[in-house]
């Protein structure tokens, strides 16, 4: 029986960080919209905790200031106990379990005390790697989507260019059958590549065909070492300052056509499947930060004072934080039902556009709300509400901007005009 089996795991998992003793879970194991987290997902976020504690948030001061992080040695600790492919095959390395394990992850992300690291992470686990674990051959998994769950690999996603962002099916990447042998030529260029600075490899949407930009792309496994890869520029951002984003061009690359992910032609497709566990992993991602927020501004408006009283007996800030916690409340069921509905096996882009939504906007209002009530102290960079007011704003750009997630949901009403 199940049950029995992972309550001792369980008891495993409180004394260390190695999650993988509960990889043998069945991966159909499935929850109820009512009970997201069950012992065992929270069993798996303290571990993840724990080593966040100790190998993660003591550095991220000193990260911040190098703008940089050393992403093969933190993704080597977190790969190490199972964090990187929770919901991966176990041949692969993966624990196999549903999406649910995945989303308590990067919930519990949320923990590291900046948006950089968690946002690299996101993009290691539920970005990169989804479409390669679902449709990818034997040796394509073998020779990238291992060593990314082990951690020995740090992988990007070249999606975005110069001049497709949110509009993806406008890319202008090519990768075309070269004159000899049965390789890919790729020309072209990628923007905002998260890790790009640091990864091994890249999971690059291109065009291998002309015809219906819908049906003419591939998703490529591509070695960042490979001739012809080259970083233009690393860009300096407005926040998440310890994640490397990086504009790359690809000049003549070369690469077997073998590194194609499933099948040619339906790149799209898979970068739109990729979207929902990555819509949904960012939502995830900003939950606990919020709410740590909300509960370091209770505290400290309660005992900073004005006008010969705390800031937080005033009506006006307890009204608004309790209106901030109401509001993050309802994000927070909103993204668990669109989880629940995910592991059933249900197309959740509606739900998942919702959550992103509301999640970007969400953390907006947060951040500026109770920065105001930290007054001169939340202009500094010496309290986490000033780096996440900066580090939260990408939330409502990448990934699909707000504007995309309100077309999407207009499309699943059909209130979406129709193009002529």
């Amino acid at each position: 029986m199940v049950w029995p089996v992972l309550r001792t795991f369980t008891s495993c998992l409180r004394a260390t960080f190695n999650v993988r003793a509960i990889g043998s879970l069945s991966a159909s194991f499935q929850l109820t919209d009512e009970a997201i987290f069950s012992d065992e997902h929270e069993s798996m976020r303290r571990s993840l905790r724990k080593l966040i504690d100790q190998h993660i948030n003591p550095y991220v001061d000193d990260w911040e200031e190098a703008k940089s992080f050393p992403a093969h040695q933190v993704f080597k600790k977190l790969g190490e106990a199972g964090f990187l492919g929770v919901s991966k095959p176990t041949e692969y390395g993966g624990l196999g379990l549903d999406f649910s394990f995945s989303a308590a992850v990067a919930e519990e992300l949320g923990h590291i005390t900046c948006g950089a690291i968690p946002m690299a992470i996101g993009v290691q686990a539920d970005m990169a790697t989804p479409a390669l674990a679902r449709f990818g051959s034997d040796e394509m998994k073998r020779k990238f989507l291992a060593p990314s769950i082990s951690g020995e690999y740090v992988a990007c996603v070249g999606v975005s260019e110069a001049g497709a962002g949110s509009d993806v099916a406008s890319i202008k990447t090519t990768a075309r059958p070269a004159a000899t042998g049965d390789d890919l030529i790729i020309n072209g260029g990628k923007l905002w590549t998260t890790n790009g600075g640091q990864a091994d490899w890249m999971c690059l949407l291109a065009n291998t065909r002309a015809g219906d930009p819908h049906r003419n792309k591939s998703l490529i496994c591509v070695p960042m070492n490979t001739k012809g890869v080259t970083i233009s520029r690393n860009i300096d951002k407005l926040g998440n300052w310890a994640s490397d984003t990086v504009e790359v061009a690809l000049e003549d690359v070369r690469v077997p056509k073998s590194h194609i992910i499933g099948e040619e032609g339906k790149g799209f497709q898979y970068q739109m499947m990729q979207f929902q566990e990555e819509r949904m992993c960012a939502t995830a991602l900003i939950v606990k930060p919020m709410q740590r927020l909300i509960e370091q501004t209770v505290d400290y408006t309660r005992n900073r004072k004005a006008f010969g009283r705390a800031i937080l007996d005033n009506q006006v800030v307890h009204f608004r934080i309790a209106e901030l916690q109401s509001e993050l409340e309802a994000l927070r069921s909103l993204h668990y039902r669109c989880i629940g509905l995910y592991i059933k096996g249900r197309d959740v882009t509606p739900l998942a556009s919702m959550a992103k939504l509301k999640a970007g906007r969400l953390v907006r209002e947060v951040t500026d709300s109770l920065l105001q009530y930290w007054g001169g102290m939340g202009y500094t960079s010496e309290v986490e509400v000033s780096r996440q007011y900066r580090d939260a704003r990408v939330l409502s750009i990448a990934g699909g901007a707000d504007e995309v997630m309100l077309s999407i949901i207009c499309k699943s009403m059909r209130t979406l005009p129709q193009r002529s």
